[in-house]
């Protein structure tokens, strides 16, 4: 069976991993992209968005693993859009296609948490969106089915991200630690006091100064 796995989910030192506010013009709030500087710094980032340079040591090997051996994501309302209610509430129209433009960084079919679903968007490179409402298993179980052999990824948002924690889902978690703090917003780790009796956690320092956490759940968890 594939694994469930999550991928440079990152997080401040007070454990937020979005900040408060959050508009179509600032994704994550009041924490800007601070939480993701580590990322955009490394040379698989500019490989991805076409630009040459970055950084190849440790923060690079380990975004690089975003693009390894995944066939489908699930991932929150709050992560493809601001908004919360019909999707014609962000002032625009039904057909908001996401962050990403035409050519979303996913070549996978992704399924979108929601209370409000809505006809799949099928985007440029393999990517399709597809809305629907589920409880995390059930949501999962469609995730698996379209991957096949291949892992599921979790993308996020924080609540969702808990929520799969919460529930046991997750095989495989990598947070990165920034060291910012941002005081308010969706703190992860809320609700998740035992996480570490079913978990074993590596940590990774890298000289970017951020700490890559591997969360590998036990066998016998």
């Amino acid at each position: 069976m594939s694994r469930v796995v999550v991928h440079n989910f990152s997080i401040s030192l007070d454990g937020f991993g979005t900040g408060e506010g959050l508009t179509l013009e600032a994704p994550f709030g009041h924490a800007g992209e601070r939480l993701h500087e580590w990322m955009t710094a490394t040379r698989f980032w500019g490989e991805m968005v076409g630009e040459q340079g970055g950084s190849t040591g440790v923060d690079d090997a380990f975004a690089r693993r975003h693009a390894s051996g995944v066939g489908a994501e699930i991932m929150g309302r709050g992560k493809f859009s601001p908004s919360t209610g019909a999707w014609t509430d962000l002032g625009t129209d039904d057909e908001w296609r996401g962050w990403w433009g035409l050519n979303p960084p996913f070549h996978t079919p992704v399924f979108v948490l929601t209370h409000h679903p809505r006809p799949s968007i099928e985007m440029e490179g393999g990517t399709v969106f597809h809305f629907i409402e589920a409880t995390p298993d059930e949501a999962l179980a469609l995730a698996r089915e379209a991957a096949g052999d291949l892992d599921v990824r979790i993308g996020g948002g924080v609540r969702m991200l808990r929520d799969f924690l919460a529930a046991g889902l997750v095989d495989m978690a990598h947070i990165v630690q920034v060291p910012i703090l941002l005081g308010r917003g969706e703190r992860l780790w809320h609700g998740l006091e035992a996480l570490d009796e079913r978990y074993d956690i590596e940590a990774v320092s890298s000289p970017s100064g951020v700490t890559h956490l591997t969360l590998t759940r036990r066998a016998d968890a």
